[in-house]
């Protein structure tokens, strides 16, 4: 739980984000201690949308853990809105790859589990938004639909209005559309964005698409192998909203081969 900040902001607008020196080791029976995750420190300003992208088990997926007070960190801190996290966030809607539905529970109540986990006073506005959230992602009409009715592309975006249904200031996302086809990976990546331009929240997105994270972020975080570092933070300068095809534009090819060489260089590619 953080203190309330002490100054004023819009309800449910993005904060800041910093990591400041944290790192992670994990100790094992078999092999002892092991550096998941090396010193790192970064910063995402309020409503910035970041991705951090590198190869597998370079420990993206622990710092995500971590800035959602999920993990400690071995050392180092997390600061949300200049407050230091000691405990889970609360502000926060988190997206993983697997949808994490219920069965038990219709698309609409899975989106509102949310609000009755926090008890929510007001239940018919959270229908109301999470109505909203269902129509804005292509779900009318699959409210009261069960989990084993919809496509993983339907689950996904009820995964997602679930994590938003609550208007956090912070949304994580751990490889949330890497179990998707490459059609509806596509259109995620559009919906993400105009819900993220219209609502403004502070995104920290985790993947392993070059692609992807160029055309979705303001910033790509790029890490070495394990244990993982950061080894190059990208300014993404490409108006927005960006089309759905940018494979042909010229700027965009300059970043993602500009990650492409940073990670031949460091090894992951050969």
């Amino acid at each position: 739980m953080l203190t309330a900040p002490t100054h004023a902001r819009a309800a449910g607008s993005g904060v800041g984000i910093d990591v400041r020196n944290v790192s992670k080791t994990y100790v094992t029976r078999s092999a002892g201690s092991m550096l998941a995750l090396a010193p790192v420190d970064l910063s995402l300003r309020p409503g910035e949308f970041v991705s951090i992208v590198g190869p597998s088990g370079c420990g993206k997926s622990t710092l995500l853990l971590i800035v959602a007070g999920l993990l400690s960190a071995t050392q180092g801190e997390i600061r949300i809105d200049g407050e230091r996290l000691t405990k889970p966030l609360t502000d926060v809607g988190i997206v993983f790859q697997d949808d994490l539905l219920l069965d038990f529970r219709t698309t609409l109540d899975n989106v509102l589990l949310q609000s009755d986990i926090r008890r929510a006073p007001d239940r018919p506005e959270a229908e109301a938004t999470a109505r909203g959230l269902l129509r804005q992602l292509g779900l009318e009409g699959a409210e009261r639909k069960y989990p084993h009715q919809l496509s993983g592309g339907m689950r996904q975006r009820a995964s997602l209005a679930r994590a938003l249904v609550h208007d956090p200031s912070i949304l994580l996302m751990d490889e949330p559309f890497g179990a998707l086809d490459a059609l509806t990976r596509t259109q995620m990546r559009r919906d993400l964005e105009q819900l993220w331009l219209e609502r403004q929240k502070t995104v920290l997105f985790i993947t392993h698409g070059v692609e992807e994270a160029v055309g979705l972020s303001d910033r790509v975080i790029v890490m070495s192998p394990s244990p993982g570092r950061i080894v190059e933070d990208i300014t993404v300068e490409l108006p927005r909203p960006r089309p759905v095809e940018l494979g042909d534009d010229r700027a965009y090819t300059e970043y993602t081969d500009r990650i492409y060489r940073i990670f031949h260089d460091h090894g992951v590619l050969r």
